[in-house]
């Protein structure tokens, strides 16, 4: 009996380990997704390097829902993908250093628990531009690009509301899902 419940147990934790790897899988095919489709909206506005950050609405999503481990895991490898698609060196030295400091500090301030996710998501977009321009000042050795850096709060700060809007509204609906 003592067997069988042990391979039954081990049969129910591999199913849940296939699904949660089946589940990452298509969260890296959506954020693949989201930054091809945003790559290709045009600037709302004059300034160059703004975005709305779309991937990260499953960024968030799998932060609140599946772990740390996984959704750095996600990010890290459709930043990747996404460069050798779509970019080239430069963008993902952007892109991972925006996203490490990013990820660093939502996972902090998630583990609290004394923030909404529109606060996580607001310090995650502020902190991924702050990232940004420290790895371009770094690339282009010179300490001008900082100026840039109030503009990119402003956009941080409207990206990270509406992307922790509309993550928090999935993460509430999905609770009832089994993931």
């Amino acid at each position: 009996d003592r067997l069988k419940a042990k391979k039954q147990k081990t049969k129910g934790e591999g199913h849940m380990k296939s699904k949660k790897v089946a589940f990452m899988g298509l969260s890296i095919g959506l954020a693949m997704i989201l930054s091809f489709v945003e790559s290709q909206i045009p600037a709302l506005v004059a300034i160059p390097g703004i975005k709305v950050g779309l991937p990260n609405l499953v960024i968030v999503f799998m932060l609140y829902r599946i772990g740390a481990k996984e959704t750095v895991t996600v990010s890290l490898i459709r930043i990747l993908l996404v460069s050798i698609l779509f970019g080239n060196l430069q963008s993902m030295t952007f892109s991972i250093a925006g996203a490490v400091l990013s990820l660093l500090g939502m996972i902090i301030l998630k583990k609290t628990n004394w923030f909404s996710c529109i606060t996580v998501s607001i310090v995650g977009g502020i902190l991924h531009n702050v990232g940004q321009i420290i790895a371009a000042c770094i690339w282009t050795q010179t300490a001008e690009i900082a100026y840039y850096l109030p503009v990119l709060l402003i956009s941080g700060i409207v990206a990270g509301t509406l992307i922790g809007l509309v993550s928090g509204i999935v993460v509430q609906k999905s609770q009832k899902w089994k993931i």
